[in-house]
């Protein structure tokens, strides 16, 4: 279980508090964190992954004090993170990052597995360089496939629908629907997935559904409660903003 105890991050240039005393815990099988465009919620994946250090407070995963590890030393507790912009890797081919990922040398049937899972045709992708010939679509269903390879505790996707269009996201949603991709990623870690995500089709799916707007806390709860609230809230502002 990953517990955040009195989180703040105060940017030091402007001294502004991007987030304020947070105290979360999260054991659900997906936890959905969401909330207007700057109110913290990728500042807040970022601490957990290890990318940034909070100003204040404690991060445990399991009981342990992980708040001054490395985003390698996370790494090694258990903590994968997926970034808005997958990352490209020119001249590694995808069978060797999952390879990488999973921390042993898979074969051909294991790496085809996993792609297949996600969506992609093993035949037409284990070969293929991670560089620029690969879409947006397809570098977020490899990512997604090297966090399934490395099976741990805490897989954090930081808007997974972020820079990709309504093509691919449309097919990211049948595989997170059809194919289940959170779903089998716990069972087979028995961890959290943990979504950082504006998209309502994504937020049905979390078990808790976590509001964070100017750096607080505001909701936290189960999604026939908070959505509604979401949803009535951006109507209002849509409604607003045309009269």
């Amino acid at each position: 279980m990953l517990e955040l105890q009195n989180i703040s991050y105060l940017v030091d240039d402007d001294n502004k508090e991007i987030l304020r005393d947070i105290n979360l815990a999260f054991d659900e099988k997906f936890v959905a964190i969401t909330g207007p465009n700057g109110s913290g919620k990728s500042t807040l994946a970022k601490i957990i992954a290890g990318i940034l250090k909070p100003t204040s407070g404690k991060i445990l995963l399991d009981g342990e004090d992980i708040t001054d590890l490395s985003i390698t030393e996370r790494a090694n507790t258990g903590i994968s993170y997926a970034f808005q912009q997958p990352v490209k890797f020119k001249g590694l081919k995808v069978k060797d990052l999952m390879s990488v990922a999973s921390g042993k040398t898979l074969d051909i049937k294991g790496i085809c597995d996993i792609l297949s899972e996600v969506g992609l045709c093993a035949r037409d992708y284990i070969n293929r360089e991670l560089n620029g010939s690969l879409s947006g679509g397809e570098l977020k269903r490899i990512e997604i496939a090297m966090i399934k390879a490395r099976a741990t505790k805490l897989s954090v996707f930081d808007e997974p629908e972020a820079g990709i269009d309504l093509w691919s996201f449309s097919m990211l949603i049948q595989q997170f629907e059809k194919i289940h991709v959170f779903e089998d990623l716990h069972e087979k870690t028995d961890g959290t997935i943990l979504i950082i995500s504006h998209q309502e089709r994504i937020l049905e799916i979390a078990d808790r559904i976590i509001v964070i707007n100017d750096g607080l806390v505001e909701k936290s709860g189960k999604g026939e409660d908070v959505i509604p609230e979401l949803l009535y809230k951006s109507s209002m502002c849509q409604k607003l903003s045309r009269d």
